[in-house]
């Protein structure tokens, strides 16, 4: 009897484990027929089959063909190792150069781990209207980040044509207009990149 309460108790947190590896399972599946066939060649149903579900699990999982789209832009996101990023650029101690190298870090992790996605959904994005708002959108917030970041310099640090220090809020203020989310600071009161959980801090060049 004490052994079958003992396994009634874990009975939610395995039922959650079992649909978080569901979950996984089918994104992994989808990463790999997106890349292999293309977005509009693969369908739910190859997806279903890959990963080995049903495709009703599909659709209540992640809506429809989109919702994995994005759901994998967010774990792109999430590979560049955004806590870290964040940590170095709200360190009291960094000055522009350590933000800079803090920024430059992430792209490198995020281009070496999820380049492909990002790529895909950028190439995709061309002729399937819903990819490419996945895709720029990823982009705007990532330019937002970076005048953030770049408005807390002292003025004279950017090269001749960057505008950074206050006199960059304006700009900032106009590029992320969309947003009503208070900016984030450092211990030293300097605004720093958005901690939403999914910066989408895509390069500029991708």
């Amino acid at each position: 009897m004490a052994e079958e309460r003992g396994q009634r108790r874990y009975d939610g947190l395995r039922r959650t484990a079992q649909a978080l590896e569901t979950r996984v399972e089918i994104a992994r599946a989808a990463r790999k027929l997106f890349l292999a066939q293309g977005w509009a060649e693969t369908t739910v149903r190859d997806v279903a089959r890959e990963a080995g579900v049903s495709v009703p699990t599909i659709y209540s999982i992640y809506g429809n063909k989109l919702g994995l789209a994005r759901a994998l832009a967010d774990a792109a996101d999430l590979s560049g190792d955004v806590p870290q990023m964040l940590a170095e650029l709200e360190d009291p101690t960094a000055d522009p150069a350590r933000q800079l190298r803090a920024m430059a870090g992430f792209d490198r992790r995020l281009y070496e781990r999820a380049g492909d996605i990002i790529v895909l959904l950028r190439e995709a994005g061309r002729t399937e209207p819903d990819l490419g708002t996945v895709y720029r959108d990823g982009r705007r917030r990532a330019d937002e980040t970076r005048l953030q970041v770049f408005s807390s310099w002292p003025e004279g640090c950017c090269a001749a044509g960057w505008t950074c220090g206050p006199q960059s809020t304006s700009t900032r203020a106009s590029a992320s207009s969309t947003s009503t989310s208070p900016s984030p600071t450092s211990a030293g009161g300097r605004p720093i990149a958005s901690s939403d959980g999914g910066a989408n801090c895509w390069p500029a060049n991708c």
